[in-house]
């Protein structure tokens, strides 16, 4: 039967108040501190006020509106029923201190009567402006709880001044940004946390566990009223956990944390730094990486078989790298089957030469001062290979139905591949069975076994479509949250690398922000907003430059802290055949050297801490060096005027400028010319 405290009450209030404690059923119960103010139904449990003290801006406003959870469950035959918390009264509600709240539902009732014997705890604090949800389920019952919704806020309102709020998320590099009332949904498996932000304040969601047990989505529902679709009603905004809570077990979800801030983008995020410092290990770095440097691509064969660059004539390429001053090349379709084809078997290629000749080619190159980085791939399994059919195909992801995920392939050069015929399907691999795990080790030692330098993971970000694996027998009770195993793998690889070469160096395409303690090298390209950077001095951030003449991605480099790669022909061609951006690419390296204490030593701030004005185009952003001096880069993004621009630096000391073609420091005139497609380095002296 379903226990309340509502009997006792006289009895437990007695208690409660010789032990300092308090116990509400009816009314509201509240937190409180300097910064937030929250207050809960007392019946519900529902989060029905929720308000930043500072600016008064009342982000859960009507009590009505309030929701305490929602379940899904599945039954045998797959379909599902829910469980909300609009049809449950709480059971308990504790004031176990004055910054720390207990709830809790039991014999919960589903929507069609039924009553669960499932039981869900939650200790709410507020500490700091900090406000924190850790619920615990306990699943008595026969049924699996798909997913649980905890907390939620049932009407999202907008800040003071009225205007949208957007939704920002971190993923490949980038901050992404969705308006609410578009009901975006942003996945922890890409960001571990959502701004939820105005153009002066916003609220800080995070997905407190960065080993990711399970996917969390932050949820937005633009509701509208009965018969009145151009009349929107509340906003939603849930957390919602797919754990997969088996019958008979009990789970601790993820914390939830929630914060209120003052200012844009960059508070918000400063919350994340915070947080991430008690977690994040800085990877190892080599001597070479952590120096200005710029990094160049080639690829040796496609999955066409076309096997345009055989192992002996890369060292004719090495040469041409060393002479331009490149300190390392990604090699492409090095391994049998070309780019994208053979994954994850990481052997050479007959048709390229022998493995001793690769292996003889790549000291040679290296012995010249160029470090080899061979591009791998280990998500995927190529459906046209005989290992593939013979063994590999046990350690594929399979969907509810039992049958297989694919990753898609690529086409790129023939006219059947570009009309998608021929095309490389692959399986994706399960990162949770150890057994897999363990193979895609032997694979990448046959790269540690070339002597290369490093490897670039591409794909490491993602898993195709695959979310949760019902593969049987890997080793685990599916449903397995495929990303889960992202961080065990890349640990493993870590190890075995550390056996050979403790400064082999791991790169990778857009790893998230978790995988960059082991791959501190990310390849995402120039994004609009640099937050890598921002949030992590030490990572080093890959763009391509292509074009015969690429000054606005070179300056654009400049101005956000990228390494420069050199990409003639995407790829497939040598640094002379784009004469005007390798020369301006190596004058902004010079300048970067010159002034290495700000432009690559220094903190990235964006663009906080100075203002720019000018009559045309223009972004800048700002470093801070080691001694607290500050620098700032402008460039003028005008392909064919210049610009009149004007720096405000508070309290600068005298300031100098310099540019890529006159690197000597002079003193800054109060406004600066800066001629079309071209760049200027603000310092203090």
């Amino acid at each position: 039967m379903k226990k309340y405290f509502l009997p006792v009450t006289v009895i437990l209030a007695a208690f409660l108040h010789l032990t300092g404690r308090s116990t509400a059923f009816a009314g509201e119960v509240t937190l409180q501190d300097d910064r937030m103010l929250v207050v809960f139904d007392t019946q519900s449990g529902a989060l029905v006020r929720l308000e930043n003290k500072t600016t008064h801006w009342i982000i859960e406003r009507q009590a009505e509106q309030g929701v305490s959870f929602q379940m899904k469950l599945l039954l045998p035959d797959r379909t599902n029923i829910a469980v909300r918390g609009q049809k449950q009264s709480a059971t308990e509600v504790t004031k176990i201190s004055a910054h720390e709240i207990r709830f809790r539902w039991k014999d919960l009732s589903s929507d069609q009567g039924r009553i669960l014997p499932i039981t869900l705890t939650s200790i709410v604090t507020l500490t700091n402006g900090a406000l924190t949800f850790a619920a615990t389920i306990e699943n008595n019952s026969s049924l699996i709880i798909e997913s649980i919704d905890y907390p939620c806020l049932g009407d999202l309102n907008k800040a003071p001044g009225g205007a949208p709020l957007v939704a920002r998320h971190m993923w490949y590099g980038d901050l992404k940004s969705a308006d609410i009332s578009s009901s975006p949904v942003i996945e922890s498996k890409q960001s571990l946390f959502c701004l939820i932000q105005s153009p002066a304040e916003g609220l800080y969601v995070e997905m407190q566990d960065a080993t990711q047990p399970y996917l969390l989505r932050f949820t937005f529902n633009q509701r509208h009223r009965t018969g009145a679709v151009n009349n929107p009603g509340p906003v939603e905004f849930h957390t919602t956990h797919l754990a997969y809570i088996f019958p008979n077990s009990t789970r601790k979800l993820a914390p939830v944390v929630l914060k209120s801030y003052t200012g844009d983008w960059h508070a918000g995020v400063d919350l994340y730094k915070e947080w991430r410092a008690t977690w994040f290990k800085e990877p190892r770095l080599p001597d070479w990486a952590r120096e200005v440097h710029s990094w160049t691509m080639l690829r040796m064969n496609t999955t066409e078989d076309d096997f345009t660059i055989p192992y002996t004539n890369f060292v004719s390429y090495g040469q041409e790298y060393a002479s331009n001053g490149i300190a390392a090349v990604q090699l492409v379709g090095w391994n049998k089957g070309g780019q994208d084809g053979g994954d994850p078997i990481q052997d050479t290629d007959p048709g390229l030469g022998s493995w001793q000749e690769f292996h003889d080619a790549i000291a040679r190159v290296q012995a010249m001062g160029v470090k080899v980085i061979l591009f791998g791939k280990l998500n995927w399994a190529d459906l046209t290979t005989a290992r593939y059919t013979n063994d590999l195909y046990r350690f594929q992801c399979l969907d509810q139905n039992g049958k297989r995920y694919e990753q898609g392939g690529y086409a790129y050069v023939t006219p059947t591949q570009l009309a998608g015929i021929g095309i490389h399907r692959r399986a994706v691999m399960d990162f949770l069975d150890p057994e897999y795990r363990a193979i895609a080790v032997q694979e990448f030692q046959k790269i540690l076994a070339l002597g290369a330098e490093g490897w670039l993971w591409d794909e490491v970000c993602h898993h195709a479509t695959v979310l949760y694996s019902w593969a049987p027998d890997h080793g685990y009770t599916p449903p397995g949250y495929i990303y889960n195993g992202d961080l065990p793998l890349a640990k493993q690889l870590r190890a075995a690398a550390d056996k050979i070469n403790p400064d082999f160096i791991f790169s990778g395409e857009g790893p998230e922000d978790w995988l960059m303690q082991y791959f501190p090298v990310s390849e995402t390209g120039v994004t609009a907003i640099p937050l890598c950077q921002y949030i992590d001095r030490h990572c080093l951030m890959l763009a391509g430059v292509s074009g015969f003449d690429d000054r606005e991605q070179l300056n654009l480099i400049l101005l956000n802290r990228y390494v420069i790669q050199y990409e003639p022909y995407y790829y497939k061609g040598h640094l002379s055949d784009f004469p005007l951006t390798l020369a301006y690419g190596k004058k902004i390296d010079a300048l970067r050297r010159k002034y290495k204490a700000f432009l690559w030593d220094g903190e990235f701030r964006d663009t906080l801490g100075a203002t720019v004005s000018a009559d045309g185009s223009y972004r800048y952003s700002v470093f801070i060096a080691a001694d607290s001096k500050r620098a700032v880069v402008i460039i003028n993004q005008e392909f064919s005027k210049s610009i009149t621009a004007r720096l405000t630096l508070p309290n600068a000391n005298q300031l100098v400028v310099a540019t890529p073609e006159q690197p000597d420091a002079i003193p800054a005139p109060e406004t600066l010319q800066i001629p079309a497609r071209s760049a200027v380095i603000i310092m203090e002296k």
